[in-house]
């Protein structure tokens, strides 16, 4: 059984919501590479062989995971996101949307912000989400101030949406 928020509950987990996405996305522009670690030196009579390198593990594969949950679907939803972002379309909500639907999600179950604030400029920042099996939310923010694409997974809002305030129509 599934707990639906109402009232303080539900602000509350989209305030915590707006603080992970604004943290992901502060901890992904501020991290660089890791420090390599150095190797023990291990001094011997005897030869001692010489480790090979581990091979890199594969990357997830970027397909779409019906049965799967949100997060077997998010290498693909990220894979689309920055496609999107490298492309001149990357500040218009609308591109994210067609372009998700193209990779196999559902329009019926996403929502996107505003490309222009209330007065006409730019908007800072484009959301985007797909709600997954009616209980988690792929979710993507994009734009100037976000520097490079943010996705993450996170729960339902609990009146089936993933997006809080306004969003717009997706009717086209």
């Amino acid at each position: 059984m599934r707990t639906r928020l109402r009232g303080p509950g539900r602000v509350r987990a989209a305030l915590s919501l707006s603080a992970v996405l604004l943290v992901v996305g502060a901890v992904t522009a501020c991290t660089g590479s890791p420090a390599p670690t150095p190797s023990p030196t291990v001094s011997t009579a005897h030869p001692v062989a010489t480790p090979t390198a581990t091979p890199t593990a594969t990357a997830e594969p970027a397909v779409l995971v019906p049965d799967g949950s949100a997060h077997d679907n998010l290498p693909l939803f990220r894979k689309v996101v920055e496609r999107v972002w490298k492309s001149d379309q990357k500040v218009h909500g609308r591109a994210y949307v067609d372009a998700l639907v193209d990779a196999g999600f559902s329009k019926k179950a996403m929502q996107v912000t505003e490309d222009l604030s209330t007065v006409g400029n730019a908007s800072e920042s484009i959301q985007f989400s797909v709600l997954w099996h009616d209980e988690q939310c792929l979710i993507g923010q994009v734009g100037p101030e976000t520097g490079k694409p943010v996705v993450a997974v996170m729960p339902e809002l609990g009146d089936g949406k993933c997006l809080l305030g306004k969003t717009r129509s997706i009717d086209w």
